[in-house]
């Protein structure tokens, strides 16, 4: 029974060793860079506030509030912009370093629409081949500089617009934007602050948001 026991025991270090899988699991390895990023922004004139952002790594470590507050959002003069769709290039977003973090295994958002007065909360899970990618260093140009350098997606950029629905993207800073994932989040019936704020908001949308509204509604559907 013991020499069986050894050999199985010995098969197994031998097919890891052969398969590699000890040397390959791209969750151990460190980071290349400091910290990564974690970034939210609104489509035009839907404006959100952020009670929590909060995220878990790889390490089951929670990075509670690793982001709050207003979002980047556009409100162009004269009712000229449109709030439809998702950009292509979803820029970094307003947000914050995350640092000591490994690489981060799911995002729990939890946000005021103001553009709507409800309150949502989304879990975004970061799948294995998303944080494979965000360790991949590549070649890239940077306009900014007029340089070529090798760059890694260490940014985490989240757009969060009416209805709960919430995107996606890795990115870096003058690499392409890759789509994680598009959630649609749920209503917190507990209300803001989970019902500790009595039903009030962060504040009602600005003017120029209001005035879109109420002149074009909301596009649901195209989110």
């Amino acid at each position: 029974m013991a020499i069986g026991r050894i050999n199985a025991l010995l098969g197994c270090v031998l097919g890891l060793i052969l398969s590699g899988c000890s040397a390959t699991n791209d969750d151990t390895l460190e980071l290349p860079y400091d910290s990564w990023r974690l970034g939210f922004f609104a489509p035009n004139y839907m404006e959100v506030w952020i009670e929590t952002a909060d995220a878990v790594d790889i390490n089951d470590r929670w990075f509670k509030r690793a982001m709050s507050g207003v979002v980047a959002v556009q409100t162009p003069p004269n009712l000229t912009g449109s709030p439809k769709g998702w950009p292509k290039r979803p820029g970094a977003g307003a947000g914050k370093q995350v640092s000591g973090a490994s690489l981060p295994r799911f995002i729990y958002v939890r946000w005021q629409s103001l553009a709507e007065q409800k309150t949502y909360q989304a879990y975004i899970e970061i799948p294995k081949h998303v944080r494979k990618a965000m360790l991949k260093g590549e070649r890239a140009y940077c306009r900014a500089d007029n340089k070529w350098i090798t760059d890694y997606r260490d940014l985490i950029t989240v757009g969060l617009a009416p209805g709960g629905v919430t995107k996606t993207w890795i990115q870096g800073g003058c690499l392409d934007a890759i789509e994680v994932s598009r959630i649609q989040g749920r209503i917190v019936e507990k209300g803001p602050h989970q019902g500790y704020a009595k039903g009030r908001y962060y504040r009602p949308p600005n003017e120029a948001s209001q005035t879109y509204i109420d002149k074009f509604g909301i596009p649901y559907d195209s989110w």
